[in-house]
C-alpha cells in the first residue's frame, strides 16, 4: 500500500494534537494509504512535547523536538526531510486546514496532478486589516516577482515524492515555502474551501509577524526592491540637478533676496530619506547573503523518535 506521509509544525498546540490525530484518522479512514504523522516541535513553551510524546506510543506518530524555537519554515523543512511517504502533505495541528479535503486530494493526484494545493476563499473571522494587508501583499508580489504565487493559498498541499525531493534540493537558508512551493513548478491545481476557526488555543502569528513574513518572501523571490532603489536615486540626483540649476538662473536674473533657508531644509530631508531608504533595501539584500554565507543549521534537533533525521 502507498505511503503517505503527514508533516505537523507545532508550536505551543498542547490543545489541538489529540483532536487532530483523532479527525485525521476518522476523515481519512477509506483513503488507500497508510499514514505516518511527523510532528516537528518548534521549541514550544508549553506540553506540547509531552503530549507528543503520549501520542508517540503509536507506531504511525512520529516527531521531532527542536533545541529552541526556530520558525515555521525550518519546522516545515525538518519535516518535510523525514518524510519518507510516496505521498507528502502539509497540515497545521489547528484543523484549519480541513482533513476531509485529503481525500479529494489524492483523487485529483490520481488524475495525473503532482501538487494538490489548498486556497482559502474567504477570510471571514480573521482581522479586516490582517485580510486587506494579505491580499494587498498577493497583488504585490506577483507583479514584481516571476514566481506565481495564488492568493489565498495555504501549506496545506498534497505533493508526489519528485516534488518533495525537488524542494529539498534547495539548499538556501533563507526558506519561503509558499515560494518554494511555486518555484519547483510541476503539474498544480488549487482545492477552494472556506476559512476556517482554530478548534483550541491562540494563533502564535501576530500582525507584524506576518508584515515581516511577507517582506521576506518579497525579498526572497523579487530584485525589484533593488531597482526601486535605483531608480530614486537617479530620480533624485536629477532632481538636484534641475533645482541647481533653477536656483543659479534665478539669482542671476533677479538675485537671491531670501536666504532659501526651508528650500535648503527641505532638499536636505528629500535626499536623505532616499538615501536611507535605498541603504535599508541594499541592507535588507546584504543581511540575507550574510546568513547564507554563515551556513548555521536552519533547526537543531534535541530530541525525537526519527531515525536519520537529519
Amino acid at each position: 500500500m502507498p505511503k503517505l506521509s503527514i508533516v505537523v509544525p507545532a508550536y505551543n498546540e498542547e490543545e489541538t494534537l489529540e483532536l487532530f490525530v483523532d479527525e485525521v484518522n476518522k476523515q481519512t479512514i477509506n483513503l488507500p494509504l497508510k499514514k505516518t504523522f511527523y510532528f516537528i516541535n518548534d521549541g514550544s513553551t508549553d506540553e506540547t512535547l509531552k503530549v507528543l510524546k503520549k501520542l508517540a506510543v503509536s507506531e504511525n506518530i512520529k516527531y521531532l523536538s527542536f533545541s529552541r524555537n526556530f520558525g515555521k519554515e525550518a519546522a516545515l523543512l525538518a519535516g518535510l526531510k523525514a518524510a519518507d511517504g510516496d505521498f507528502v502533505t502539509v497540515m497545521d495541528a489547528d484543523l484549519q486546514d480541513p482533513p476531509e479535503m485529503l481525500n479529494e486530494m489524492y483523487a485529483k493526484i490520481l488524475e495525473g496532478y503532482d501538487v494538490v494545493g489548498t486556497r482559502r476563499i474567504s477570510r471571514d473571522g480573521e482581522p479586516p486589516i490582517r485580510s486587506f494587508f494579505a491580499k494587498t501583499f498577493y497583488k504585490l508580489i506577483n507583479k514584481i516577482s516571476d514566481t506565481e504565487m495564488v492568493d489565498g493559498a495555504r501549506d496545506f498541499r498534497l505533493m508526489t515524492r519528485q516534488v518533495v525531493d525537488s524542494i529539498l534540493e534547495l539548499e538556501e537558508h533563507n526558506r519561503f515555502s509558499k515560494g518554494l512551493f511555486s518555484w519547483v513548478g510541476f503539474d498544480t491545481t488549487y482545492l477552494a474551501y472556506e476559512n476556517r476557526e482554530r478548534v483550541a488555543g491562540t494563533t502564535s502569528w501576530n500582525f507584524w509577524g506576518l508584515v515581516k513574513y511577507s517582506v521576506d518572501g518579497i525579498v526572497n523571490f523579487s530584485e525589484v526592491p533593488l531597482n526601486i532603489a535605483t531608480f530614486l536615486g537617479f530620480l533624485s540626483f536629477l532632481a538636484s540637478l534641475i533645482m541647481g540649476a533653477f536656483y543659479f538662473i534665478r539669482t542671476l536674473l533677479w538675485g537671491d533676496p531670501v536666504a532659501g533657508f526651508p528650500s535648503m531644509i527641505i532638499i536636505i530631508l528629500l535626499l536623505g530619506g532616499l538615501q536611507l531608504l535605498s541603504l535599508g533595501i541594499l541592507g535588507k539584500y546584504m543581511a540575507k547573503i550574510f546568513l547564507e554565507t554563515k551556513k548555521r543549521p536552519n533547526y537543531i534537533i534535541k530530541e525525537g523518535n526519527i531515525k536519520n533525521s537529519d
